[in-house]
């Protein structure tokens, strides 16, 4: 397809995490600028799509459930609603699929099952193009994720900085969080900042006793609130793992209580976050997802590549020593802290 050429339908295909999504938008965005009479559909997992539901960019948002998602479901169960979802892809013939993310069989699978007359993805060099019929090889160097995803684009004549980040949370559980949290002792001229203490890696995660000491410092020497969320469940939860128990432990030793939401749902996450001033987490889709609602961000690390993952478009500072986010101490993190929001 020449870049002369308008598509009259276009469908991203989008498999992987939170943050991976988030970092999705801007490509999204910018499809939406240069054909803005295209349908634009998207495919996801019904892990990660409340990051998309609500966006303006989008006019069909096709979800399906990953077999690690579904538990008390068959395999069985899991890939015949998996095919129905495609089978209605197919059937309303999109012009352009694009399989956004690193190669891999599988997303070049699902690309290919879409049905449309263009695949776009990325390849290894010298390797087969197999289900792409217009390949992209994958960049030698490391760029950011959101740059990646954009130059998946070229083939469509989009070009150029990306676009910003764009998620919107829902209005009317924002102003619901927002009540909750006046009466449970928020003063309306206070400033929140979301402490988010979950990541999905081992080494990314920083000890509840540093979360709780930087919590104690941050209300006591900056005057300032701290919302505390978390990823809701049981820690040996194999599916979803959880931090019930850490979040109950920083709260319980705290000084001076913290306002607290269980997030129990994606959209809830999004809608407690754009309360916050600003955000303290560690790397993950909260991350991402900060940085999606603008907020600046203070995120302790492990042994993620910062060239790739880095909070994109926002006022940010990384904590990283090694591969292990507890290498990291309290004093560190306050004084980042206090450099990266001095006059907060």
């Amino acid at each position: 397809m020449e870049a002369d050429i308008s598509p009259k339908s276009i469908i991203f295909i989008r498999r992987d995490n939170i943050g991976d999504l988030v970092c999705t938008t801007p490509a999204i965005r910018a499809v939406r600028l240069k054909f803005p009479k295209a349908r634009i559909g998207i495919f996801v997992n019904s892990y990660n799509a409340d990051v998309v539901r609500s966006s303006p960019d989008i006019d069909e948002v096709y979800v399906y459930d990953k077999i690690k998602h579904s538990a008390g479901r068959s395999r069985l169960t899991v890939l015949f609603r998996s095919l129905k979802v495609i089978r209605r892809i197919r059937s309303e013939r999109f012009d352009v699929a694009i399989g956004c993310g690193s190669y891999s069989s599988t997303l070049a699978r699902y690309t290919y099952l879409t049905g449309a007359k263009l695949r776009i993805g990325y390849v290894q060099e010298g390797r087969p193009a197999n289900f792409y019929n217009n390949p992209v090889i994958e960049p030698k160097s490391v760029i950011h994720e959101v740059e990646a995803t954009m130059d998946l684009l070229k083939p469509l004549g989009v070009e150029g900085p990306p676009p910003a980040l764009r998620i919107r949370p829902n209005a009317e559980q924002k102003k619901t969080i927002y009540r909750g949290l006046l009466k449970a002792g928020l003063k309306e001229a206070e400033k929140i900042v979301i402490f988010h203490i979950s990541s999905r890696r081992p080494e990314n995660r920083w000890p509840r006793e540093n979360f709780r000491d930087l919590a104690d410092r941050v209300q006591e020497k900056r005057g300032l609130r701290v919302l505390l969320l978390w990823s809701p469940g049981h820690a040996d939860n194999p599916l979803h793992p959880g931090d019930d128990a850490t979040a109950e432990w920083i709260i319980s030793s705290m000084k001076k209580k913290p306002l607290v939401y269980r997030t129990e749902t994606l959209k809830d996450l999004i809608a407690a976050m754009s309360i916050g001033h600003s955000v303290v987490c560690c790397d993950g889709g909260a991350m991402h997802i900060a940085a999606a609602l603008g907020k600046p961000i203070l995120t302790i690390w492990g042994s993620t590549d910062r060239r790739r993952w880095a909070p994109w478009g926002v006022p940010n500072t990384i904590l990283q020593s090694g591969d292990n986010a507890a290498l990291i101490d309290t004093g560190t993190a306050l004084a980042a802290f206090n450099k990266l929001l001095p006059g907060l």
